[in-house]
């Protein structure tokens, strides 16, 4: 098979620069809405949601620079191109250390942790494993997402 290169494998361990974010009650209270949330506590903006992080570190690009389907262009990972193009959703796991409120000021870094190569039924699959850590200005761990990704 060997589809994936050395220079594929050079980024696992690297991190991102940090990404600040700033938790406001509002935010909690427009997502708490935007989802549909039944408790209190997050629809009065004491406490986010569990998924509440998703979007929060996100970039909001201007209209123009999303593609048909809705998704932002031009993200992904820097480095080399992988060989095989069709990228699908792996799974995505958390680990919640604390509760997020208002006045939370986190921090997010992003990290590739594995990549590697499979053969399944239908031809050669890459697998890309991503740990995304979420912690306060302080270094306290608040939330750990690990994201698999599947090229075929």
């Amino acid at each position: 098979m060997a589809l994936l290169t050395e220079a594929h494998r050079a980024d696992i361990g690297k991190k991102s620069d940090p990404i600040s974010a700033l938790v406001t009650r509002r935010d909690i209270i427009k997502y708490s809405i935007a989802t549909e949330q039944l408790q209190e506590k997050y629809l009065q903006g004491d406490e986010a949601p569990p998924l509440f992080v998703m979007g929060l570190f996100s970039a909001l690009p201007s209209l123009d620079k999303y593609r048909p389907d809705g998704i932002p262009g031009g993200r992904g990972a820097k480095g080399p191109k992988l060989p095989l193009k069709r990228m699908m959703a792996g799974g995505t796991r958390f680990r919640q250390y604390r509760a997020i409120v208002p006045g939370d000021e986190l921090v997010g870094v992003s990290m590739m942790t594995d990549i590697y190569e499979k053969e399944g039924r239908s031809g050669p699959l890459i697998f890309v494993e991503r740990e995304f850590k979420i912690t306060t200005q302080s270094n306290d761990p608040v939330i750990d997402q690990i994201t698999s990704l599947i090229a075929r």
